[in-house]
């Protein structure tokens, strides 16, 4: 294999224009998880200008692009997948029928061990012991919005009618509803930031917006606008209120959920769901294939998807006292993280218990 490692200023139009292409291609040349854009060279470059350490590795066959690996790299050789943490998609993409030798391409890298939490299917020579499968669970709504609605309607009776109703009560009691699907006011947007870092604090959860490069890289993707990948904030306004909010990603054929959050004071109205269902509309109206929900565990994701998709999590690793030295610092936590996670006897109190301390960090 051919290949070349870059700091993501150092790449060039041209593998950029191939990048975007292959993933242009991906759902017609029979790869659709490569159209994620949590995998398009602008999430990437995006990462790039927040964090230390980002390359994207390019694979050139017969003098052309044929690959790409945008990763993050430790001094020590120990890699991850761009975004970490919290990227829902992840991989090499690459065209159709492409093989590499996952141990030459990390020697190349410079890295002795590569970890994912989102590798998404169709990366087999990535495919080790390692890993293990997660649902990741999608609304897809190619056949149109009226065919989703007509589906949730029967494998969903109670959620759907509930759901329609309370938006619109919503309506009567706040004012008139209103959705837009493509917000483009920055004030809006750090209102979503300050609702989400609410909820990560009233569930227990670390608030992922105390991390000032999460923000940033946010306040990046909001402003990117491409022909194939853009930020995307949709909002549910009752009168003039923002009541609930989402920002995420899109590509030509997906949107990604990502930051979703309501404003608490209208909780008994279930705006967030109703925003989601909004949001499915304005997918389909765009032309998209579906919107991935993204891997975990929640009953709304459970009403709204259609079918799941598979992501993994693990490392692929060469022989090197750096890569043993990761799996026995990373291994026990995420095999207790996700034996926790999978089980509910265990989730369940483990969850009330993050909410309970959640409520008295917050004064509650």
């Amino acid at each position: 294999m051919d290949i070349s490692v870059y700091r993501p200023g150092e790449l060039n139009g041209t593998d950029r224009a191939a990048w975007s292409a292959v993933q242009s291609q991906a759902h017609l040349l029979g790869t659709p998880q490569l159209a994620n854009p949590f995998l398009a060279p602008e999430f990437a470059l995006a990462v790039g200008r927040c964090r230390r350490g980002v390359r994207i590795a390019v694979i050139r066959e017969d003098g052309e692009p044929a690959a790409f690996l945008p990763f993050q790299r430790s001094a020590l050789g120990v890699g991850r997948a761009i975004g970490l943490g919290v990227s829902d998609a992840q991989g090499l993409v690459h065209r159709p029928g492409f093989q590499w030798d996952p141990r030459e391409l990390l020697r190349a890298c410079g890295l002795a061990v590569l970890e994912f939490d989102h590798l998404v299917e169709g990366q087999k020579p990535f495919e080790t012991a390692s890993l293990r499968g997660f649902p990741s669970p999608v609304v897809d709504v190619d056949q149109g919005f009226d065919a989703y609605m007509a589906r949730l309607r029967e494998q969903s009776p109670k959620f759907i009618r509930r759901t329609l109703t309370k938006g619109r009560k919503l309506g009567r009691d706040i004012g008139p509803v209103r959705y837009v699907h493509d917000e483009r006011d920055p004030v809006v947007l750090r209102r979503l930031l300050d609702w989400k870092s609410a909820q990560y604090r009233r569930t227990g959860r670390s608030d992922r917006f105390a991390h000032p490069w999460i923000v940033q890289l946010v306040s990046q993707l909001f402003h990117t606008r491409t022909a194939s990948f853009a930020g995307q904030l949709s909002v549910l306004y009752a009168g003039d209120r923002p009541v609930a909010a989402h920002f995420g990603i899109r590509s030509e054929r997906v949107l990604c959920c990502w930051f979703p959050a309501y404003d608490p004071a209208y909780a008994k109205f279930s705006p967030g769901l109703t925003l989601h269902l909004h949001m499915a509309e304005g997918a389909a109206a765009d032309g998209l294939a579906y919107v991935d929900l993204g891997r975990g565990e929640k009953q709304y994701k459970d009403c709204l998807k259609t079918r799941e998709l598979t992501v993994s999590e693990g490392w692929v690793a060469r022989r090197h006292p750096v890569a043993l030295g990761h799996r026995a610092h990373r291994a026990p936590v995420r095999a207790l993280r996700n034996t926790v996670v999978s089980r509910p006897e265990l989730f369940e109190p483990a969850d009330r218990l993050l909410k309970r301390m959640g409520r008295i960090r917050s004064g509650g």
